[in-house]
C-alpha cells in the first residue's frame, strides 16, 4: 500500500512525453517533491500524518536537492524530517551535511542537527546546530561553531553566514587563527570571505609572532596579513610599544605606521628608555628603525640622570644588535633641533646621539648650555659617562662664554678646537688648540672684580675649581695683558666672535617646541677646509730628456692650516 501511495504521488508530480520519458512540469510548483525512496509507508502511531521514506531518499524543492537514509514527509505542512547521512545541496556552490535536518517548504527554512558541515565555494562551516534561511541566504548558529576559509579558521559561540555576500558575523568568544600563527581574539567580528578582511569591534587582541596588538576597532586581512586599527590601538613588540589614534600594520614587511598623538616607547635597553612622540610615525621591525614627525619629541630616560627632551622636525631612532646583550640606539634629529635636560640644553640644525659610545653630536650652527656657560662652534660633540657629562669637544670657530653672577661681565675662550672636561658634572678643565684667545675676570673672595686678563696663544688651558677659574696656561710665546676693571679697550673686553644667545636657550621641556633661531647676522659663517690639490704628471710633450718634467708649483700639495690639532697636550704643557 505504501508503494501505491508513492506511485500516485509521482503521477501528480511528473507529466510524460509521448515516448514515456518523465519531465519536470513547467508550471511553478512550491510543493516538496519526492523523487525516490526504497520504501514508503505510513504509521499513524509513530508519525501521525507523516509519510515514512526509507533507503536512498531523494527529495527536491525549488532548486534544493536532498539525499538521506530516511525521512518523514508531512504533506499537509509541506515539510519533512530527514535522518542519516543528510546531504542538502543548492546549485553548485552550496551544500549542507548533518545527522538530521528539519525543512519547512513554505518558509524555506532548514535546521540541521549534529556534525553539521556547510560548504559554500571555498568556505566550510562546522557546528552542531545550524539554522539556514534559503530566502535570505543566511545560515546561523548559537551553540558554537567554526568557519574554515583557506588558511583562516574562525570560531565563536554565535555566528551568521550570508551566501549572497559571502560575509560572516561572529559573536562571543571569537577566535581567528590565521595560518596557525596569527591569532585574533574579540567578541564581535565581521569577516568577508571574498576580500579576506576581518573587522573586529570591541576589545580585541591580535597576536602575531613577537607582536601583540590591542585595539577596540580594527580590520585584519588574513591573506596579506595587514591590519588597520583605530580608536587608540596599542602595538607591543620585544619591549617596544607603539600607540596612536590609528595604526596600520604589515606583518610580512614588519612595518607599521601610526597617525595622530603617537607615542613610541623602547624599553628593550636595560640602561635607557627612549620615547618618540609626534603626529605621524612608523616603526620598521626588520631595520630596527622608528620615526616621528609633526611636532616630534624624543625622551631619553637614563638610570642616573634626568630625562633628556629633544624636539626636531623629524626624529629617527635606530636599534642595533637587538637580539643580543649589547643592544644600543642611535637617534637622529633634523631640522630645527632643540634639546633640554636640567644640566644641559642645546639648539642646532641637526643632531646624532649614540647610546653605545654615549656621544651626542650637534651639527650646523650649534649652541650648548650648561649652567651659566654657553658653548658654540661649527660642530659640538658631547660625551657622557653614567648619564652625566664627561667632556665636550667643539670643532672650528669654538667659543665658550661664561656669564658671571650679578654682573654684565663674561669670561670668554675661543679657538679652532676646544675641549671641556667635567668631573661629576662639574667643569674642571678647558683646553684650546689653535688661535686661542681668552678674556677672564678673576673673582675676589668678596665676589668683586678688580681686574681682567686678556691673552692670545697657539694653545691654552684653563683650570676651574668650584665653578671659578683657578689658573690658566698659554703657550708657546703667549701675548697677555692685565687691565684694571673698566680700563681695557673694547677689543680686549669682547672677543671678535663674542655672542650671548640666552634668548634662544630652551628653558623647560615644553619650551623645546618654541623655535627661536639666530638672526642671519649672528649665524656662523661656514669656513670650508682646504683640500690638497691632486698631483698630476705632465704630458709626454713636456718631458725632458732625463724623464718627466717636475710639476708646476701650484700642483704641489699645500698643508691644511685649519685642521684641528691633537687634543693631547704638548711637552711644554706637561712640564708645567
Amino acid at each position: 500500500m505504501g508503494f501505491g501511495i508513492l506511485f500516485l504521488f509521482l503521477i501528480q508530480t511528473y507529466a510524460f512525453t509521448p515516448n514515456g520519458t518523465p519531465k519536470r512540469s513547467t508550471a511553478k510548483d512550491e510543493r516538496i517533491q519526492i523523487h525516490h525512496a526504497d520504501r514508503l509507508f505510513k504509521d499513524i502511531t509513530i508519525t501521525a500524518d507523516g509519510q515514512v521514506l526509507v533507503g536512498n531518499v531523494h527529495i527536491t524543492h525549488s532548486g534544493m536537492r536532498l539525499k538521506c537514509d530516511s525521512a518523514v514527509f508531512y504533506e499537509a505542512s509541506n515539510s519533512f524530517m530527514a535522518y542519516g547521512r543528510v546531504r542538502f545541496t543548492q546549485g553548485d556552490t552550496l551544500s549542507l551535511k548533518g545527522d538530521s535536518i528539519y525543512y519547512d517548504g513554505t518558509s524555506q527554512f532548514a535546521q540541521v542537527f549534529q556534525n553539521v558541515e556547510m560548504r559554500h565555494h571555498k568556505m566550510t562551516l562546522y557546528t552542531d546546530h545550524l539554522n539556514y534561511d534559503r530566502i535570505t541566504g543566511r545560515g546561523f548558529y548559537d551553540v558554537g561553531g567554526k568557519i574554515v576559509d583557506g588558511k583562516a579558521v574562525l570560531t565563536s559561540q554565535q555566528g551568521d553566514y550570508y551566501t549572497a555576500s559571502k560575509e560572516a558575523e561572529f559573536y562571543e568568544d571569537v577566535l581567528l587563527v590565521n595560518g596557525g600563527k596569527d591569532s585574533l581574539i574579540t567578541d564581535t567580528l565581521h569577516y568577508d570571505t571574498r576580500t579576506k578582511w576581518a573587522h573586529a569591534k570591541g576589545p580585541t587582541n591580535l597576536l602575531s609572532g613577537d607582536s601583540h596588538i590591542y585595539t577596540i576597532d580594527g580590520t585584519y586581512n588574513t591573506n596579506s596579513e595587514r591590519a588597520h586599527l583605530t580608536r587608540r590601538p596599542q602595538l607591543f613588540n620585544k619591549g617596544r610599544k607603539l600607540v596612536g589614534d590609528s595604526i596600520s600594520y604589515n606583518k610580512k614587511e614588519g612595518f607599521c605606521e601610526a597617525f595622530d598623538n603617537i607615542v613610541f616607547t623602547d624599553s628593550s635597553d636595560n640602561n635607557n628608555k627612549n620615547i618618540l612622540m609626534g603626529e605621524y610615525g612608523y616603526y620598521d621591525d626588520i631595520k630596527g628603525e622608528a620615526m616621528a614627525t609633526k611636532r616630534a619629541l624624543g625622551k631619553n630616560f637614563s638610570r642616573n640622570a634626568d630625562t633628556l627632551y629633544v624636539h626636531a622636525d623629524t626624529l629617527r631612532l635606530y636599534s642595533y644588535n637587538q637580539k643580543t646583550d649589547s643592544a644600543y640606539r642611535v637617534l637622529h634629529g633634523y631640522f630645527r633641533v632643540r634639546a633640554y635636560r636640567t644640566d644641559v640644553q642645546a639648539v642646532c640644525d641637526s643632531l646624532v646621539f649614540n647610546s653605545k659610545i654615549k656621544k651626542l653630536t650637534l651639527y650646523r650652527d650649534p649652541i650648548a648650555w650648561t649652567e651659566q656657560r654657553q658653548i658654540l662652534g661649527e660642530e659640538i660633540n658631547v660625551f657622557s659617562n653614567d648619564s652625566t657629562i664627561d667632556s665636550i669637544y667643539v670643532e672650528r670657530q669654538a667659543l665658550l662664554v661664561e656669564a658671571l653672577p650679578d654682573s654684565t661681565l663674561y669670561n670668554q675662550v675661543s679657538g679652532n678646537l676646544m675641549m671641556a672636561y667635567f668631573r661629576q658634572g662639574e667643569l674642571y678643565q678647558s683646553k684650546v688648540d689653535g688661535n686661542a684667545m681668552l678674556i677672564n675676570f678673576p673673582m675676589e673672595k668678596d665676589s668683586s672684580f678688580l681686574y681682567h686678563n686678556y691673552c692670545e696663544a697657539a694653545k691654552l688651558r684653563v683650570d676651574t675649581e668650584r665653578r671659578r677659574m683657578k689658573r690658566f696656561w698659554a703657550g708657546p710665546n703667549p701675548i697677555g695683558k692685565t687691565y684694571p676693571i673698566g680700563m681695557a679697550p673694547n677689543e680686549h673686553t669682547r672677543l671678535p666672535n663674542f655672542a650671548w644667545f640666552d634668548y634662544i636657550r630652551p628653558l623647560s621641556p615644553e619650551d623645546v617646541f618654541e623655535w627661536r633661531g639666530k638672526t642671519a647676522a649672528a649665524k656662523l659663517k661656514h669656513i670650508p677646509r682646504r683640500q690638497a690639490p691632486l698631483q698630476s704628471l705632465e704630458k709626454a710633450s713636456h718631458t725632458t730628456n732625463k724623464g718627466v718634467a717636475p710639476p708646476p708649483s701650484d700642483a704641489l700639495p699645500s698643508p691644511s692650516t685649519d685642521q684641528p690639532l691633537s687634543p693631547t697636550p704638548d711637552s711644554s704643557e706637561k712640564s708645567e
